[in-house]
Parts: structure tokens; C-alpha cells; sequence
């Protein structure tokens, strides 16, 4: 089975961490999210995947390549502007001639496809979503289903009184390939509030397959965090490989490391340093004497000021934190250069803000 995977959303929710690195992008454990989200497949057997792509898709493209390198074919469409999930899809119906594993590209699932799969056929569907469980359906799409797991009705973002299960769109579908040709070319449409309800309108099978695996979307500065804190912890699932280590951290021997922490390659941990997990720190990042980290992910190419403490936040590549820095609960986006005994509890800092 073939895997279309929509990768073209402008994160918009992520930035200013989304400025200059596409959401499939952002590092999970120092890996790109969306390697994550191939080499799981590829544990299924999916060695064939369409890349659908629009905001930044060259960073994309030359990352991944053809795929080879994880053992998969890979192959891109690109849309001139965002087409809605169910558009984006369609421009992928040149590479599909049976039914195709279809996932928004934010999502991070241990969904079994497998058995997914199996139950598409059993049913003999014209469109299976996968759902899951959460403590509030509010924010999502939830999907309401009769006993033999028939979908009934879709309503996307209820209202708390308009609540009738905890049930949610997951953001996994199997498309049988007449679904999406029937999707008109280059045109907004979205697989939620478009061509799901229509087809229950014409009486089209529809089935739900309820998933009780570890599930999240990374489209907030906060559940991205939180993945990141659940694979450290091993409370996910991935294999994602990674790339090759060509240098290893130098860490000096008064460092302290505690929890669970991961460090690029290349990374200098100075004198006295103290780290603090859940915590991942990205290649080439130098922490001069005395800084503190915890509970923080910092990507590629950071510089961390003797002193400096940074605690439940991000920091974007390539920034500079001046000595004595005091960072709590941020969002730092890239290229920022942070003064001397800089402080700030909470909040985005966006570059020129500074």
C-alpha cells in the first residue's frame, strides 16, 4: 500500500519556530519529525510514499531526497497554494491506482496499519478514519459511529454541549482511489468538512477504526514539547534511525547530567554545566560554564552563555544566548542573539524583537 502524506501546512501555530523550517521539519529527538513518521511506516512495509507539499518544500525535498536512504520511493507534488487536505491529496492521483494510506503530516501515532487495513477490505469501504480517544473533543473533529463501527455523522470542533463521544478524527484515512478522483482538480477542499460528509450523504460505506496507541499532533509549541518529553520517557514508539554521529559531545567532568537527556553530535558541555531531562539538545550547541538547562529542547547551533539558565523552553537554531541569560516557558525562534543577563518568563521571542 502507497502512502500520501499532506505536508504542506504553513504551521502557522508552531511559529516563529515555523519561520525558516517547515512543520514536517521541526526536530523531534534531533531527527526531523516527518523521518519519524516514514521509518514507522516502513515498519508496516510502506515502501512507496507521495509527499504533498506547498510552504517550504524545497528544506523537504533535498532532506529526504528519493527516499532511498530509508529504504522508501518517495515522490513529491507540490501545490502552488494550500489546497485543503482533501486538495492536496488529489494532486497525488497520478501515483495511486489502489486504496492508499492517507495522513495529515503533523501527526505522530502508533497506529497498527496493518490491522488497519485488514479492516477496510473486511468492510469493503470506501473510506476508513482512524479514530482516537481525548479528554476533550472540542479542538478536533469528532466522528460518531453505530455499534458495527459504521460512521454515522462527522461534527468538526463541537461545542461542549454538542459533545457525544471522545472519539476524534485521528487524521489517518484509507482512500479508495474513486474517492479522490472524484475530487475536482485544483480546488480548496478538505477530506473533513467536504468529501467524508458528502459521501455519508450518498449512502457511501464509511468505517472507523477506533486505536488505542499513543497519539499526538505537534501543531502547538506545547504538545510538540510534549512529544518530544513522551519518546525520551519512552511513552512513544519510534525507530527513526537518524543520522550517522561523526562527533561525539565533549563534555567536561564537572558536567552533570540527570533524566533523560539527549546531545547532538558535536555538542561542548562546559565547566560546571548542569542538564536537567526530559532535555534535547541539537548538533554543534555549545553550554558554557555554569549554564543550566532543563526540561528544554534546543535545536542545531546554539550558544548557551556562561551562567545561563534555560528551563521549559524551545530555542530555534542558531542563536546566540548572552551569559547570564534567564529564560523560562519560551519560544525562541531562529538566528535570535540574546544580550548579556537577558530575561523572560513566558511568551515568543520572534527575530528583531529581541
Amino acid at each position: 500500500m502507497k502512502a500520501v502524506i499532506l505536508v504542506g501546512g504553513l504551521g502557522t501555530r508552531l511559529r516563529p519556530l515555523t519561520l525558516h523550517t517547515p512543520k514536517s521539519m521541526v526536530p523531534v529527538l534531533n531527527v526531523p519529525f516527518l523521518e519519524h513518521v516514514l521509518k514507522r511506516l516502513t515498519d508496516y512495509g510502506v515502501r512507496e510514499a507521495v509527499l504533498a507539499l506547498s510552504h517550504l518544500a524545497p528544506a523537504v525535498e533535498s532532506y529526504f531526497g528519493d527516499g532511498r536512504a530509508l529504504g522508501m520511493d518517495l515522490k513529491y507534488v507540490v501545490e502552488p497554494s494550500p489546497l485543503g487536505t482533501a486538495g492536496a491529496a488529489r494532486n497525488a492521483l497520478g501515483h495511486i491506482r489502489e486504496a492508499c494510506l492517507i495522513m495529515n503530516g503533523d501527526i505522530f501515532t502508533g497506529l497498527d496499519i496493518a490491522t488497519m487495513q485488514e479492516s477496510h477490505k473486511a468492510h469493503r469501504a470506501k473510506v476508513s478514519i482512524a479514530l482516537t480517544a481525548v479528554d476533550n473533543p472540542c479542538a478536533y473533529g469528532l466522528v460518531e459511529t453505530n455499534k458495527d463501527g459504521r460512521v454515522r455523522r462527522f461534527l468538526e470542533k463541537p461545542s461542549a454541549q454538542e459533545v457525544t463521544t471522545n472519539l476524534i478524527n485521528a487524521g489517518t484515512y484509507i482512500v479508495e482511489p474513486d474517492v479522490l478522483s472524484a475530487i475536482p482538480a485544483d480546488t480548496v477542499m478538505s477530506f473533513e468538512r467536504d468529501v467524508f460528509p458528502a459521501l455519508l450523504t450518498r449512502g457511501k460505506p464509511i468505517f472507523s477504526f477506533a486505536d488505542t496507541s499513543y497519539w499526538m499532533d505537534i501543531g502547538t509549541p506545547a504538545k510538540y514539547h510534549q512529544l518530544n518529553r513522551d519518546l525520551l520517557y519512552k511513552r512513544a514508539f519510534s525507530s527513526p534511525g537518524g543520522q550517522a554521529v561523526h562527533n561525539q559531545p565533549e563534555i567536561h567532568p564537572t558536567a552533570r547530567l540527570q533524566g533523560p537527556v539527549l546531545l547532538g553530535d558535536g555538542c561542548c558541555i562546559g565547566e560546571g554545566v548542569v542538564i536537567s531531562g526530559p532535555t534535547v539538545i541539537g548538533p554543534q550547541c555549545r553550554l558554557e560554564a555554569g549554564a543550566i538547562v532543563s526540561d528544554a529542547i534546543i535545536w542545531h547551533n546554539v550558544a548557551v552563555g556562561a551562567g545561563g539558565s534555560i528551563e521549559g523552553s524551545v530555542v530555534g537554531h542558531n542563536c546566540t544566548l548572552g551569559s547570564g541569560t534567564r529564560l523560562s516557558d519560551c519560544i525562541v525562534g531562529d538566528h535570535i542573539v540574546l544580550p548579556r543577563d537577558y530575561c523572560q518568563t513566558g511568551g515568543q521571542i520572534w527575530p528583531g524583537l529581541a
